[in-house]
């Protein structure tokens, strides 16, 4: 029975099973009341990720050959060729993990994800506005990115955008960005035939760059990267998610709030 001050539409839920548009057969089912996350098991990545509208942002799928049509998209991707490959949907060149559920509740699910060389850890949290994902444990000396490759709206096109905290103006998705943005760190994009946006929010602002680019078949976007080089080498907090809105002062106006929830 929910408390007096919950309501089903503020709680998720927690699944198991495939993500057939995916081609994978194992996964975490999360869903919320903005979005349901399909968790691959074994990579430790995100597979899909579908708006109210049941349309999938991200667009993975398990193929070899597939490349920026399916293989390489997901989240976070966040450790390639460094000391492994780890949390990416499992594909030809990711290298396994090993998944726990620590929480399951109405409004929150935390998931904990060992890279099988026991050298990286990270901590996926769920909750009815947003998913977490903190990279817990970084293995020494080496370097990671958190990463954004999939289609906005469900398919990569002219009508694409992207907005960020740089600046109030909605850019075009074949313009590419590189620097360091200002704090809050957060980037979205959206297409211009749905009334939502799809953010990405960095924690803890730093001083390295962050980048920006577009495929022909997808985005490429990540916090601490250059071209192909990594930069994020400690604890750190992403936040991902929907916003019910396409413009620069709605989404900063989310990203205050989600941050204010922390302190």
């Amino acid at each position: 029975m929910l408390a007096c001050s919950e309501s089903p539409e503020s709680t998720i839920s927690l699944a198991h099973g495939p993500d057939p548009s995916a081609g994978v057969d194992d996964c975490y089912i999360i869903k919320t009341p903005t979005a349901t996350y399909y968790l691959e098991k074994t990579g430790g990545g995100l597979s899909s990720m579908l708006d109210k509208d049941g349309i999938d942002w991200l667009g993975f799928h398990s193929d070899a050959g597939t490349a920026h049509k399916g293989e390489y998209r997901g989240f976070p991707n966040a450790v390639h060729k460094q000391d492994g490959s780890y949390f990416h949907a499992m594909n030809q060149n990711t290298d396994p993990s090993h998944c726990k559920i620590e929480n399951e509740s109405p409004h929150h699910i935390r998931i904990s994800i060992h890279s099988e060389n026991n050298q990286w850890h990270a901590l996926w949290d769920f909750y009815p506005d947003r998913c977490d994902f903190t990279m817990n444990e970084v293995s020494d000396s080496y370097h990671y990115w958190i990463q954004y490759e999939g289609v906005p709206g469900g398919n990569m096109d002219s009508t694409d955008f992207w907005l960020a905290s740089v600046d109030t103006i909605q850019h075009n998705i074949k313009e590419h960005y590189l620097g360091d943005l200002p704090a809050p760190e957060w980037m979205a994009f959206g297409d211009q035939k749905l009334p939502r946006t799809f953010y990405m929010l960095h924690h803890d602002d730093d001083s390295y760059p962050d980048h920006y680019e577009d495929r022909a078949d997808m985005t490429v976007f990540a916090f601490g990267r250059a071209d192909k080089n990594k930069y994020l080498s400690t604890k750190q907090k992403f936040s991902i998610g929907f916003i019910e809105a396409t413009d620069y002062h709605h989404i900063q106006k989310t990203i205050l709030q989600i941050l204010d929830q922390k302190k």
